[in-house]
């Protein structure tokens, strides 16, 4: 699998690059999929499904053979896993998805890029969670499509780690060397572009489902959709840090306005500690 050593001259050189790899899947997909096979029950495809969820590769990996192999009486966008699961076929899932290559053999020599990997991974699957549980407060019309929106939002960060992992093991040390540094602009100053300047060109070249690229464009922030994502994405990463990272009250103050829910349910909501809520909470009113 051909990893890049050196940056490329623009957005649609990483385009063309990146998608013309093969897409790995994590090792316990493998695992995971071959042992429901060979299991003695009878297979469904919301089992199937939940293990294509657990991967945002594999959950890219279907959604692009779903689009690519879809009939021309097919008018309408699958956009979610266990609809794309059904649409396919449990025998045909297996058979398409018979031999998968996987993350862990990727970057085998290269241990510190797949821990980053990893962490990137699990990222993705939190952002997932916390999107979906703000289009659940938000009522939203379709939560499955925005989880999977959410899972794929860090998709093109971990293509980068796969396939041009010393380039990300660069931007990780400049971060590690000024912590303020915005993960953008290390990018940009690594790779000549940023992640997220990557992203809309992948998701076309993989051919998602149309429905969803709106999504994953962050320039539409004014869509109470697309920002239901962009803010579970921002507080995920910052949490990463810990709960004293300096961007989460901007953060909360963010997810609070958009789903009007009153400050103290929404901390219990992002899972915060007891002992730190005080901190995140206005001040009592005072007596005269």
């Amino acid at each position: 699998m051909p990893q890049l050593q050196h940056p490329l001259p623009s957005v649609q050189a990483y385009v063309d690059h990146f998608s013309a790899q093969p897409l790995p899947v994590l090792r316990h997909t493998v695992r995971a999929l071959a042992a429901l096979r060979h299991g003695e029950e009878s297979i469904g495809a919301r089992p199937l499904a939940a293990i294509v969820l657990s991967d945002p590769l594999m959950t890219m990996r279907l959604l692009t053979h779903i689009e690519r192999n879809r009939r021309q009486s097919q008018n309408h966008d699958i956009t979610t896993i266990e609809r794309a699961v059904m649409m396919l076929g449990v025998e045909p899932f297996f058979t398409a998805f018979g031999a998968l290559p996987t993350v862990e053999e990727a970057l085998a020599d290269r241990p510190r890029a797949l821990v980053g990997v990893l962490r990137v991974i699990a990222r993705a699957r939190q952002v997932a969670d916390l999107a979906r549980e703000f289009a659940i407060v938000r009522r939203d019309l379709d939560v499955q499509e925005i989880t999977v929106a959410a899972l794929l939002h860090e998709a093109t960060e971990i293509v980068c780690w796969i396939f041009a992992p010393e380039l990300a093991l660069q931007v990780q040390a400049r971060q590690a060397a000024q912590p303020g540094l915005r993960t953008a602009e290390a990018e940009r100053a690594v790779f000549g572009v940023s992640a997220a300047e990557i992203q809309l060109g992948l998701v076309r070249a993989w051919r998602l489902p149309e429905l969803l690229v709106p999504l994953l464009d962050a320039s539409q922030q004014d869509n109470p959709r697309v920002r239901t994502i962009q803010l579970a994405a921002d507080f995920a990463r910052h949490l990463a840090h810990g709960w004293d990272d300096p961007a989460l009250p901007d953060d909360i103050a963010a997810i609070e306005a958009l789903l009007h829910l009153g400050r103290e349910a929404l901390l219990q909501r992002l899972g915060m500690p007891e002992a730190i809520r005080p901190r995140f909470l206005p001040p009592a009113p005072t007596s005269d």
